[in-house]
């Protein structure tokens, strides 16, 4: 039997949702059930977590998650996440809320550090969300040796980040490794010797998509 293609944070929310349907039809309320029943499809359709196929590519760099590219550029960021060298290319995407929100590893590694920051809620398309919004960001070794950071950033309606792994973890490439709940923004900092393979606009999908190549 396969897995249940949902993120197994939206249970006790989708479960709510299916009794207050309930209790609505049972007590008459016909409006407030489909009304009920459409927030239900929503909530159902935000926490679906469907199977990817992984590049196998040598050297493939994949999308943590699904959304649009947003920004390319290269950025000191030493100072924030203690790696060096300190300039990285930032490649942000921005998931609104039809997205897949599962965020997945984009290469294998070891987990060097989390840091977690608390902040504000601005709308996550914006160049302010990467400075000052709640995030939570990993910096990853890769089996190669080269260093990266997959940044975790809450926007306008995401109040929740998740994230399962911790210091010390050795993760797969496009293996799940949290989500952030009602849409958000991803940003990823890559050496500045790596290939990029996206552009600005382009749509991708966590797991699947490659941004980079070492």
């Amino acid at each position: 039997m396969g897995r249940i293609p949902l993120a197994r944070e939206g249970y006790p929310f989708i479960l709510a949702s299916i009794f207050v349907i309930i209790i609505t039809w049972v007590i008459g309320l016909r409006g407030v059930s489909y009304f009920s029943l459409g927030l239900a499809i929503f909530i159902i359709s935000f926490f679906r977590d469907p199977e990817r196929d992984i590049p196998s590519e040598e050297g493939s760099v994949v999308s943590p998650a699904d959304g649009r590219i947003i920004k390319i550029e290269q950025e000191r960021i030493g100072d924030r996440f203690k790696i060096c060298p300190q300039e990285a290319i930032k490649i942000s995407i921005f998931m609104n809320v039809f997205n897949v929100h599962v965020n997945r590893v984009p290469a294998s590694g070891k987990v060097l550090g989390v840091f977690y920051n608390p902040g504000k809620f601005f709308s996550a398309d914006k160049d302010k969300a990467s400075l000052e919004n709640e995030q939570n960001a990993l910096l990853i070794e890769a089996k190669n040796g080269k260093r990266f950071v997959v940044n975790q950033i809450a926007g306008l309606i995401a109040r929740r980040i998740v994230c399962y792994t911790k210091e010390g973890d050795t993760l797969e490439k496009g293996k799940r490794f949290g989500m952030i709940r009602f849409g958000s923004r991803l940003d990823v900092y890559l050496p500045v010797d790596c290939k990029i393979n996206v552009s600005i606009g382009d749509k991708v999908k966590a797991g699947s998509s490659i941004l980079a190549y070492w």
